[in-house]
C-alpha cells in the first residue's frame, strides 16, 4: 500500500509529452520535438574547463551541507549585480535545480492548510509541490488580462489562510513578462497582507526587446524580507542536465533550507558546483550572449511563421523560449456537434497528423492552450512550425 500523498501528484505532464514523442519517433515516424524546456546547445567553454580542472584535481568529496562557501559567495555577487542590492552567502542556498529550490521553499514555508496563490497557466511544479507540503493551491485566471494576474483578482483570493504568492516571470509556459507596475502592486499586496513571495525568474536571462525582466526586490525593496528568489543555470547556460539552481532569501529561511537539505539531497553534484564556480569567477558572459542571440533568432523566425495562423492570435513571447498558443477563440470558431475538444485533442492531432510534438495547456491548468519550444535548432523549428500552422489552418 502506497502512502496517501502519492495520490496528490502524478508524473509531470511535460515529461509525459516527451515520453509520447519518443514513443512516436521509435515507431518510425519523423517527429519534430517542440516539447523541450531547454535550449539545444554545446557546453559553455568555462563550464567545460572548470569540469576538467575539478576532475584533474581528484575532486570527489562533499562540501559543507548545501554547497561550497565559494560558490554561494559567487552566486551572492551575481544576485547583488542583478538586483543592485547587497547579498551575502548566508542568504543563498545551492540546490539540485530550480524544482529542488521550490520544493525546499514549500516545505519550509507551508503548514497544512496554508493557501498559495498561483496564476494560471502555471508551471507544473507549483501546485504539485504545494500539495506535497500540505498546502492548498488557489488558482488565479489570467487569460483575459494577457496572462498577467490582475491585482483585484489576487486581492480577492487572499484569505486568513493565504501564505504565499507565486510570481513567475518571464512566465513558463506563456512567455509573458510582468512589468514594473504589476510587480510593485504584487509586492505591496504581499506587504499589506503579510504574505511570502516566491519569485521564480529561471527564464530571466531571456527577455526580448522591448520587454525587460525586473527582479521584484529591485522594484519594491521593502518586499525583500518576504521574498524568496528561485533561479537556476539550466536556462541561462543551457545546463538542464547538470541540476544546479539556488534559492535566495532571508538568512533565517535559508538556514532552515540548509537544515532540511542536510536530510535530503545534502549537496548537489560536487563536480557541477566546481564547474559553475569556475564559470562565474571567469567573468566571461560571451556564451550567454551567444545563447541569447540564438534564442532571439529562433523567436523571430517562429513569430514570422506563426503569423500565418488564421484564427489563433500571435503569441506574446516576451521572454523565455516558448510560444504559447491561445486556442480559446479558435475553439469557438470551429465548435460543432459532440463534446468540445480541448488542448489534449489538438496536441494528439499535431503529433499524429503533422508529426510535431507539443505540450498541452492542460499540463499548466489551461485546457485551451498549447506550448511550443523554440529552443531547438532553426531547421527543426522552421519545419515544425510550418507543419503545425498548415494543420491548424485546415482544421474543420
Amino acid at each position: 500500500m502506497l502512502a496517501q500523498r502519492t495520490a496528490l501528484f502524478k508524473s509531470s505532464d511535460t515529461a509525459v509529452a516527451w515520453t509520447a514523442t519518443k514513443a512516436a519517433a521509435a515507431s518510425g515516424e519523423q517527429i519534430i520535438d517542440l516539447t523541450a524546456e531547454e535550449i539545444r546547445s554545446d557546453l559553455a567553454p568555462m563550464v567545460r574547463e572548470g569540469t576538467v580542472i575539478a576532475i584533474n584535481r581528484n575532486v570527489n568529496r562533499e562540501f559543507e551541507t548545501g554547497d561550497p562557501t565559494e560558490l554561494r559567495h559567487a552566486i551572492a555577487r551575481k544576485i547583488s549585480a542583478e538586483t543592485d542590492q547587497p547579498w551575502s552567502a548566508d542568504e543563498v542556498a545551492v540546490t539540485g535545480g530550480s524544482k529542488h529550490a521550490l520544493f525546499n521553499a514549500a516545505m519550509i514555508l507551508l503548514n497544512p492548510g496554508d493557501e498559495v496563490l498561483i496564476p494560471v497557466p502555471h508551471w507544473t511544479a507549483f501546485p504539485a509541490q504545494t500539495l506535497l507540503a500540505g498546502g492548498t493551491p488557489i488558482f488565479i485566471e489570467t487569460r483575459d488580462n494577457n496572462y498577467v494576474p490582475k491585482l483585484s483578482d489576487l486581492a480577492a483570493a487572499v484569505t486568513s489562510k493565504t501564505k504565499a504568492i507565486v510570481v513567475n516571470t518571464p512566465n513558463n509556459p506563456t512567455g509573458t513578462i510582468y512589468n514594473r507596475d504589476t510587480l510593485a502592486d504584487i509586492a505591496q499586496l504581499a506587504i499589506e497582507r503579510d504574505l511570502w513571495i516566491v519569485f521564480d525568474e529561471c527564464y530571466g536571462a531571456f527577455a526580448h526587446a522591448p520587454h525587460t525582466h525586473h527582479p521584484i526586490v529591485s522594484v519594491a525593496p521593502p518586499a525583500r524580507a518576504r521574498t524568496l528568489i528561485v533561479n537556476s543555470f539550466s536556462k541561462s547556460l543551457a545546463l538542464t542536465g547538470w541540476r544546479i539552481g539556488y534559492l535566495a532569501g532571508p538568512e533565517a529561511v535559508i538556514s532552515a533550507v540548509k537544515a532540511l537539505q542536510s536530510h535530503t539531497t545534502h549537496n548537489p553534484n560536487v563536480i557541477a558546483q566546481h564547474a559553475l564556480l569556475h564559470h562565474l569567477e571567469s567573468g566571461d558572459d560571451a556564451f550567454q550572449q551567444k545563447l541569447q542571440r540564438q534564442v532571439g533568432e529562433a523567436r523571430t523566425l517562429g513569430l514570422s511563421i506563426l503569423s500565418t495562423l488564421t484564427s489563433i492570435p500571435q503569441p506574446a513571447a516576451h521572454g523565455g523560449f516558448h510560444f504559447y498558443l491561445d486556442l480559446k477563440g479558435w475553439q469557438r470558431c470551429i465548435k460543432g456537434p459532440g463534446p468540445e475538444f480541448n488542448a489534449d485533442d489538438v496536441v494528439n492531432v499535431l503529433l499524429m497528423d503533422a508529426g510535431v510534438a507539443t505540450v498541452s495547456g492542460t499540463a499548466f491548468g489551461d485546457p485551451a492552450g498549447v506550448r511550443l519550444s523554440y529552443g531547438v535548432d532553426l531547421n527543426s523549428l522552421d519545419k515544425g512550425l510550418r507543419r503545425l500552422s498548415a494543420t491548424l489552418n485546415t482544421w474543420n
